[in-house]
């Protein structure tokens, strides 16, 4: 008896959908105004909406630090675990360069970067290029226009964005360049593979050149700001000892000259008491001369230190021009379009079945 039920109720299932069905098909002629309307209405809406170019750049890091748990990171790694961070002794590895990119400061320094359009029209600095060099959808240009209008008229004359890009405070910025610096940041992805701690550098831009010389560019900065980090407290001794090294050279400079004044001013000169301050002030330029040869041996070692903290990057994948454009998919959106009003209209059509059900 309760099987026949369930076939009841999986009958009249099937009844309400053919019903459906017979009343969108009755309304058939409906979708022959509705496409052409939602084709011709997406195209005008897609087509002006500016091309983009995607750009990437890998490159392999070095780390720095032992392995305290023998293979115990590399069997970590074949179950997707990275335990590199625990054994590595920097305090920026490889899984913190996306925290870097979302820094203020880290994208303020990359305001300066030359950068030319494929055309040649434009050569200026990345700042500028965002600035006045950026194309928009006509159609929502003058929308765009207006808000920002609108929002000029209650900014104070001090809040308005600076006229160069060595200008910009990273501290301290107006609303225009803290806005140009969160769409510089939605612009650049940094992402880093936790098994193999590869880091991908991703940039979109609306000109193919100018995304592949940025992809290019934001991998130096991040090289450098790496190296800048990891040879710091190297180069704070290589200064330390290169401070040391010029007093003992002045020092011993000094007493040298001391020293041949004296014996100049001092010739043929038998007494005992003359001989001996020459041999005073001999000793005090031997012993300068050792200070300085040991500051001078210290110098050259923290200099070499230098050398031997500055990490090594591979790059395994080099930023090249774009070919195609990444988007926006514009036959994608047309089709998208098509099927929700194909789904809308149909649900309109059999407003009448469902509320029966």
């Amino acid at each position: 008896m309760k099987e026949k039920m369930e076939a009841k109720k999986d009958g009249a299932k099937i009844i309400e959908m053919s019903k459906v069905w017979k009343a969108v098909w009755l309304k058939r002629k409906l979708f022959l105004w509705v496409w052409p309307i939602v084709f011709v209405a997406s195209c005008i809406w897609i087509l002006p909406q500016p091309r983009f170019y995607l750009a990437s750049v890998s490159l392999a890091p070095e780390t720095s630090g032992t392995d305290i748990g023998g293979g115990l990171s590399s069997i970590a790694s074949s179950f997707g675990i990275n335990i590199g961070g625990m054994e590595s002794t920097d305090a920026i590895y490889p899984l913190l360069y996306p925290d870097l990119f979302e820094s203020p400061q880290f994208t303020v320094s990359l305001l300066d970067i030359h950068v030319t359009t494929a055309d040649g029209e434009i050569s200026t600095d990345y700042y500028t290029y965002l600035k006045k060099h950026q194309k928009q959808n006509w159609l929502t240009k003058p929308f765009t226009d207006f808000t920002r209008w609108i929002g000029e008229q209650f900014e104070d004359e001090d809040e308005g964005a600076v006229a160069d890009a060595s200008e910009v405070n990273a501290f301290r910025m107006s609303r225009k360049d803290y806005e140009l610096v969160t769409d510089i940041q939605e612009r650049i992805t940094c992402a880093v593979d936790k098994k193999t701690n590869v880091t991908t550098i991703t940039v979109q831009d609306q000109d193919a050149l100018v995304c592949a010389i940025l992809a290019d560019s934001v991998k130096q900065r991040l090289q450098d700001f790496i190296i800048q980090y990891r040879t710091s407290k190297a180069r704070l001794d290589v200064d330390y000892y290169q401070h040391l090294t010029d007093s003992a050279r002045i020092e011993y400079e000094k007493a040298v000259h001391e020293y041949s004044d004296y014996c100049d001013s001092h010739k043929n000169v038998i007494m005992q008491a003359y001989l001996s301050k020459r041999d005073e002030m001999e000793e005090r330029v031997q012993l300068r001369l050792s200070t300085y040869r040991a500051m001078n041996t210290q110098l050259e070692a923290m200099q070499a230190k230098v050398q031997e903290c500055t990490p090594a990057f591979t790059t395994l994948k080099s930023a090249s021009v774009p070919v195609k454009p990444a988007g926006p998919k514009r036959m994608i959106f047309v089709g998208v379009m098509l099927i929700l009003a194909t789904f809308v209209t149909a649900l309109y059509a059999a407003r009448d079945v469902i509320r029966q059900k």
